[in-house]
């Protein structure tokens, strides 16, 4: 099964976008990788950091009118609740919540209020164990499926870690991978996989027979170049973040085609604060071209999105929320912009 361009399509609406870069612990965002939002309407995110700034490692906590309400996780080590290469986060049916460490090969384990609750995971290629853990996603009866990126394969779990099953296989043919990365599982239980070297997101049972793949690689409608992430809402509407495009695709039930986002990044509250009591950065930022024409032999994705401020640079993650807002996070503007679904 491949896509197709829709005759209708889905029109989403930009909200807003929250974050500011930080360099220092509190309010903003550094390298932000994923997000997740709890049934209270707290807002979680996962700052990965750059090897400059390590130290900042951590989850942030915040609202939706974008209130900071703190932080937890110690930074840069591998010693019990702390990171060294986080990936992704899931939220399980006690809202735990589930972070992998591509470097440490393991998940860890927090309550919401960030106290640590325990950790599993070994290196290897056997069963069970992981070798760079990426995307995490869980279903309503509590098991765990991740990524496992260079085993080639998915790899699902007991919330304990007990391991129950893999499917998956270094390849480009249908059910094999090429460094999975994202995995999210829709109502009804399937698993969607980011297949990220085969430029593709592929869905799958829960057991993990073969159900249809969507897209090809390129840089058209419904192709792709290097897809990160994946959400799906109750619908069956997929979110895809196409990293390597700097866009986020969202595709029909059926693979076909129904927007296309660039972004279109407004002032967060917490730019705004900044900009108001430094008057003279607000200058400086108003004689700036930030929507540059940028010459023909700059004409990719990644050099227009790089000098354009307002679009996604670095979309590394979609989740959606019960309200069926679309949080997309930029890990290189270290920001998230928020759609809603009609």
């Amino acid at each position: 099964m491949s896509t197709q361009t829709a005759v209708a399509r889905l029109a989403l609406t930009y909200v807003k976008t929250i974050g500011s870069v930080t360099v220092q612990p509190g309010r903003g965002f550094i390298n932000p990788y994923d997000m997740v939002s709890s049934k209270d309407g707290r807002l979680f995110i996962l700052n990965r950091c750059d090897s400059a700034r390590a130290a900042l490692v951590r989850v942030g906590v915040m609202n939706f009118a974008e209130d900071y309400l703190g932080e937890f996780g110690k930074g840069y080590g591998a010693g019990d609740g702390q990171f060294m290469l986080p990936v992704a986060m899931a939220l399980d049916s006690q809202e735990r919540l589930y972070i992998t460490d591509e470097h440490l090969h393991r998940v860890s384990i927090f309550d919401l209020d960030g106290n640590f609750l325990g950790k599993w995971g070994t290196f290897g290629r056997g069963e069970g164990a992981l070798h760079g853990p990426a995307g995490i996603a869980i279903d309503a009866e509590d098991r765990v499926y991740i990524a496992d990126q260079h085993n080639h394969r998915i790899q699902a779990f007991q919330s304990d870690g007990t391991y129950l099953g893999q499917w998956g296989e270094a390849g480009s043919a249908p059910g094999q991978f090429a460094m999975p990365w994202g995995v999210a599982v829709d109502a009804q239980g399937d698993v969607y996989v980011a297949d990220w070297r085969n430029d593709r997101v592929q869905k799958f049972t829960a057991t993990g027979q073969f159900v249809a793949s969507f897209g090809t690689s390129g840089t058209g409608d419904g192709q792709f170049q290097r897809p990160s992430s994946v959400a799906v809402d109750p619908e069956g509407y997929l979110y895809i973040a196409d990293w390597g495009n700097e866009r986020v695709q969202v595709l029909g039930p059926d693979g076909s085609v129904q927007e296309v986002l660039c972004g279109q990044a407004t002032l967060s509250r917490w730019a705004e604060e900044f900009f108001a009591v430094n008057p003279d950065e607000r200058e400086t930022r108003a004689m700036s071209n930030l929507v540059p024409t940028l010459p023909a032999h700059l004409n990719t994705p990644h050099h227009i999105s790089s000098q354009t401020e307002p679009y996604f640079w670095g979309p590394v993650s979609v989740k959606l929320d019960s309200a069926g807002r679309l949080y997309v996070t930029e890990a290189n503007r270290h920001r998230i912009q928020i759609y809603q679904k009609p």
